[in-house]
């Protein structure tokens, strides 16, 4: 009986491998490389191997050799970041799971002996779970569901990363661009400053004008110093989302924002392109399929959690007689008096239901996120452009027109500093307005594809075990 019984778990089990997930050569990072592709267009590595090391690092070292773009630091920090290694590692240990997940429990081997008295007994047992076995298909498909949600949020952390590295970069070359303003500026002020002295010493000017001079040399070298710094801060913290030490710091940036788009985007449909293309909400999407294959599970196994069959081989030998052999078989399984499920159900139940409230409240708030950034791309569009179309043309022509007076002795030395203050006003406006603009076009590119900052509570749903447990509810 136990070498049949025994012969009918193997079957069962091949029946069951037939459906079991394997590894794949690339522990699921080709769906992280298309959504990746397909909403940034950049390529990602999951680095494994010392010649994957190899080819990263003469990729990154070639990239460096010339003045990093927006696009060739966001590349560098996809390829190189540790941090997004370790995202890709978790990857691959949510395919362990799923492997696991997907395979037949192992049956359970028992032998005894006893003996006295010069008689003996052994006793051989095959334990097979057989709740396991009978719901291995569907647990398989919820793991593969849950594996899905981890490469989706791989892949979130590469659209995050991205995120962060645009957004960085922009602060930290407009803060380039304000370092070199204020410093030419820092120039003229100094020496109008010292002008504004010996003038003073003479008569020439009195007090007061004399103080707003060297206010004014005072309050830009306060400026450029805090230019400066968030110069310095902002490449410190570029180098660390690119993984950079050592060697790789020195790397160059321009010294200006690139010129604004000679027109915005138009998104008409701004809306379905984020509810169809959020990463996080085809993650809470996954997660809602998952829990609610897990509630009809649970609801299958409400009554039955625990069956197991073993298969029994005894022999018997006595010394007064011949040996004898005995064949059989046990069942054990639990007996709902207390207990007949309720609980589990109505937990699955209510789990379902809050990550459905939770998946639409997210579906909400995605359009909105949508429509909102994309009325701060177009009003950030509209100052900078306005400014570099009608403020900084206006202000470039008052500075024309009063060097032309002050050739002629029209206007004195301190109205045309006067004007120069005002125009350096409008050329940092203008930086301002540009480094809104660029950030806002990245705001944009996250609320449509996903990949924004994380928040203090997570957005997505987290998994909550409301399915039969793997080892079939033991």
């Amino acid at each position: 009986m136990a070498n049949h019984f025994a012969r009918g778990l193997l079957a069962l089990a091949a029946l069951g491998l037939s459906g079991c997930a394997a590894f794949s050569p690339d522990s699921g990072m080709n769906a992280v490389s298309e959504l990746t592709s397909q909403s940034i267009g950049k390529d990602v590595a999951f680095v494994r191997s010392a010649a994957g090391a190899a080819a990263v690092s003469d990729t990154v070292r070639r990239v460096l050799s010339r003045t990093l773009s927006i696009e060739a630091t966001v590349q560098i920090a996809l390829l190189n970041n540790k941090g997004l290694q370790a995202a890709y590692n978790e990857l691959a240990l949510a395919e362990t799971e799923l492997v696991e997940q997907s395979l037949p429990p192992n049956p359970v081997f028992s032998i005894s002996r006893i003996s006295g008295d010069g008689a003996s007994e052994i006793e051989r047992q095959v334990v097979g779970d057989i709740l396991a076995l009978a719901t291995l298909p569907i647990r398989s498909d919820i793991a593969r569901d849950r594996f899905r949600q981890a490469q989706l949020r791989a892949a979130l952390a590469t659209l995050r990363l991205a995120a962060d590295v645009r957004r960085v970069y922009v602060r930290t070359v407009a803060a380039n661009e304000m370092v070199a303003l204020l410093t030419d500026a820092k120039s003229t002020a100094e020496s109008t400053a010292r002008l504004a002295v010996k003038l003073g010493e003479t008569g020439s000017i009195n007090k007061l004008d004399q103080a707003r001079e060297q206010v004014f040399y005072a309050e830009t070298t306060a400026d450029l110093a805090t230019a400066r710094q968030a110069a310095t801060s902002g490449r410190e913290r570029l180098a660390r989302l690119m993984g950079l030490w050592d060697g790789g710091l020195d790397f160059r940036l321009p010294n200006a924002l690139p010129p604004l788009p000679r027109r915005p985007l138009s998104l008409p449909s701004i809306e379905a392109d984020a509810v169809a293309h959020r990463i996080d909400l085809q993650i809470a999407r996954l997660e809602l399929t998952a829990l609610a294959k897990s509630l009809n599970l649970t609801e299958a196994t409400r009554f039955v959690t625990l069956l197991d069959l073993a298969g029994i081989s005894r022999r018997t030998q006595d010394p007064e007689g011949p040996p004898f052999r005995e064949r059989g078989f046990d069942v054990l399984f639990q007996i709902p008096i207390f207990d007949g499920g309720e609980v589990r159900v109505r937990q699955a139940a209510e789990t379902y239901n809050l990550a459905f409230n939770r998946l639409t409240e997210r579906a909400v708030n995605v359009r909105s996120e949508a429509r909102d950034a994309y009325r701060v791309y177009r009003s950030t569009y509209d100052i900078a452009s306005h400014y570099q179309r009608e403020i900084l043309p206006l202000r470039k022509i008052i500075t024309e027109e009063m060097q032309l007076r002050f050739s002629s002795m029209q206007v004195d030395i301190f109205a045309l500093l006067t004007e120069a203050r005002q125009r350096l006003a409008s050329l940092r406006g203008a930086i301002d307005a540009k480094q809104s603009f660029f950030l806002a076009q990245s705001d944009l590119q996250t609320a449509v594809n996903g990949g924004g900052a994380p928040s203090g509570g997570s957005d997505i749903p987290t998994t909550i075990a409301a399915a039969a447990p793997a080892d079939g509810g033991h």
